[in-house]
Formats: C-alpha cells, structure tokens, sequence
C-alpha cells in the first residue's frame, strides 16, 4: 500500500488496520466527525488487541478520517439510549477498554491528531505514546457541561500533562483548547503546519521507530506506563460513575436540549 493511499483511506466507515513494513495504521471513521458509537469501540479495542499480538508490526499509527475533526468522543445517539446504570457503565466501559489494550501494546503508539477532539478523543490522543499534530488541532473537555465528568479518561489525560493542565481542560468545558496550549501541556508531542507535513512527518517517525529493536522499544514502552497496572480497576470504577451520571434528570434534560439544537 502506498503511504497516499494509508493517508487517505477514504473512509469506509468503522475501523480498518494497514499494515505495511512493520507499521500498522490502524484508521477510524464515522459520520459524525469520527465519533464513537460502542460497536466502533470494541472493533478499536480488537484492532489494538490483534496487533499487539503480531510479531511483524513495530510500531501502530492512530488516524482518523482526515475530512471530518480528529474525533467527536461518545456518540451522542448512544449516551441518550442509555437507560440503566448497568448499560451506562458498558458504554464508558468502551473507552475503558481501548486506553487499557492501548496501554498494554508491545509496540509505542503514534496518534496522527489532524483536527480537533472533545471528550473520549482527546482521551486516545493521550493513551498514544507520541502524537504528531497540525497547528490547527484544538482539544476541549466538554463532560461536566453535559453534567458527566471525563472519568473513564482522566487517568489517561493526567498521566500526561498533569493536574494543573487536566483542572484547566475539565474546568473550561465550554472552551477550546489551541494546539499551542496542548503542545505546551504536553498532549500534543510535535506540531506540523498542515495535514501533508504532518503525514509527512507521521510515516518517517513511524518508519524510524519501525527499524529500532522491537524488545528494548517494548521494555521502554513499559517503563514509561510504569504506575499504571490498576487501570483494570480504575478505570472500570470511573465508567460506572459515569454511567450513573448520564442517567441524572439534569444531564438527561441537557443531552436533549442539545440534541435538539443541533
């Protein structure tokens, strides 16, 4: 496969995984700006699964469809069919699952960030080990406006840039988040003027990666995820307080009012 036609998958809906010369660039796309219904997060979390159990690959590029933002989060359409604690703890539990099979990887992650990503999105941008980004990438929290909390993410988006950064991202939820600011906190590992530099720079970092020992890249990957063993449990936790959350009369009248606005 060409790197113009890995950049460019024009996007077949859901998840597709590429492989070429020790690369997997594993591709999510739907609809509404790459958001994330529970189907595309489960097919997510096997696509990280099967790879990492694939001797062959190096190194997982993360990308999205570049024509729509990077990734809208939840879908939205899913957080309002949710009807029980026990079904709103299974839909959070989708994220929950991808940031553990990512965390838990042999190969390093780079997140290919062309746009911008709310919610669960900027939760993968962090779960990545080095993301590449265009200077017009913008991250925002928009959870606890919606009368949720960025749970089931938090301890992904923290380990990153810390408390300070996270409070900040959590607490302006009504805000956009610059490329500079996120490059600044640290979410963000490098920023590119437009989407060719950044495939550009994407396809020769993965390429370098790709040529290092996989077993000391796989022993620094571990090292660098040290302190995170429990996210097994914290992370299951955290879905189930946002699954009760969601279900609150004063999140459910919001989610409508959204949802009619739009």
């Amino acid at each position: 496969i060409s790197h113009k036609d890995m950049a460019n998958q024009s996007m077949i809906e859901g998840i597709q995984v590429l492989k070429n010369n020790g690369i997997a660039r594993i591709h999510f796309a739907h609809g509404k700006q790459n958001a994330f219904p529970a189907t595309h997060l489960k097919a997510l979390q096997t696509a990280f699964e099967e790879v990492s159990n694939d001797d062959g690959i190096h190194v997982i590029v993360l990308q999205s469809d570049p024509a729509k933002a990077f990734c809208a989060g939840a879908s939205f359409d899913e957080l309002l069919a949710v009807k029980t604690p026990e079904e709103g703890k299974a839909f959070f539990m989708g994220f929950a699952n991808v940031i553990n099979a990512m965390r838990q990887c042999p190969q390093p992650i780079i997140g290919r960030i062309h746009g911008k990503a709310v919610g669960g999105g900027v939760g993968l941008i962090a779960a990545c080990d080095y993301t590449l980004a265009t200077t017009y990438a913008e991250v925002k929290l928009s959870e606890i406006a919606i009368g949720i909390g960025p749970f089931v993410i938090a301890p992904a988006v923290l380990r990153k840039i810390g408390t300070a950064a996270l409070s900040e991202l959590s607490l302006t939820a009504h805000a956009w988040k610059s490329a500079d600011w996120a490059h600044a906190k640290g979410l963000l590992s490098e920023l590119h003027s437009d989407f060719d530099a950044l495939e550009q720079a994407v396809a020769q970092h993965a390429n370098r990666l790709a040529a290092y020992t996989p077993e000391a890249v796989a022993e620094l990957k571990k090292a660098l995820w040290k302190g995170t063993e429990d996210w097994d449990n914290v992370l299951e936790h955290n879905a189930a307080v946002s699954g009760r959350l969601v279900l609150t009369k004063r999140t459910q009248q919001t989610l409508h009012q959204i949802k009619s606005k739009s």
